[in-house]
């Protein structure tokens, strides 16, 4: 195969990549590491690396539409890239100790995770009406998002239990390359009690500064093949703002449910094959 045709078929499937995970809320990485290593038997590593870089661009691009809308809580996300960072950090150490069948078995099971929170039915939005935290406050945490009806104002409640749930978010991050904005929604929304459409933009915003961390340290170790990463940033990148102007436009649920059942088949192999070494 030669490098053009190799670029081309990178371009391709990064891009439907993008595409797929811009729909689905998985994030690009989610789709592209199994795509990488159970369909061109590329080392989970370089991966994993690769993955990194793509998540950097296609947060940066959807992040400043967020920010520009006035939803994303940006004191928030500052404050909690503390404990992503940090998380991120760890994680590339571990990953130094960790194997390749290990890895595929945590990377299942986080996909397995995902897949069920792409169904989650949300039917109840916090919005809070009394300050409850003391260190919020201090912080300046509290903010609010606009609406048709006027500005929505919500106050965040427990920080520090959300500050230790990031922190494992950039674990995740770091080791398995993806956004795991899923984590980060799950730490916003279930722990901090703020808004979902604040917790899921706030969350893309801090998801480029987890992976731009774990990055610095997979280019050092050599884990990032530019001849590999080049098109499938340009194709993950496209992919993703084709799918949100889809997205905005299209009712998915079906969609949602099919593509989670096709995740989680996929995170089942990549258990199955790590048990088995394979």
């Amino acid at each position: 195969m030669t490098v053009l045709v190799f670029t081309l078929i990178m371009l391709a499937a990064s891009f439907l990549a993008g595409f797929i995970g811009a729909l689905t809320g998985l994030g690009g990485g989610v789709i592209l590491i199994p795509l990488l290593t159970l369909v061109f038997k590329i080392d989970i590593h370089y991966a994993i690396g690769t993955s990194l870089v793509a998540v950097i661009a296609t947060s940066s691009g959807a992040a400043a539409a967020y920010v520009k809308e006035g939803i994303t809580n940006i004191r928030l996300g500052m404050f909690m890239e503390i404990a992503t960072t940090a998380g991120a950090l760890i994680g590339t150490t571990i990953i130094i100790y960790t194997s390749t069948n290990a890895i595929a078995i945590i990377f299942g099971t986080v996909l397995i995770f995902s897949s069920l929170m792409t169904i989650r039915k949300r039917n109840v939005d916090h919005i809070e009406t009394k300050e409850k935290s003391i260190l919020a406050k201090q912080l300046r945490l509290n903010s609010s998002y606009p609406a048709k009806a006027g500005p929505v104002h919500y106050f965040v409640r427990n920080v520090p239990g959300g500050f230790v749930m990031m922190i494992g978010a950039g674990i995740l991050s770091s080791l398995l390359g993806i956004g795991s904005g899923a984590f980060k929604v799950l730490a916003m929304d279930n722990m901090m009690r703020i808004p979902f459409k604040v917790s899921t933009t706030t969350s893309n915003f801090m998801i480029g500064v987890t992976a731009a961390a774990s990055t610095i340290l997979y280019f050092h170790r050599g884990y990032i093949d530019p001849v590999l990463t080049f098109p499938i940033v340009i194709g993950v990148f496209a992919g993703a703002m084709i799918g949100a102007r889809v997205l905005i436009g299209s009712g998915i649920k079906v969609l949602r449910i099919v593509f989670s059942i096709i995740i989680a088949i996929v995170a089942i192999e990549m258990i199955y094959k790590g048990i088995k070494g394979t």
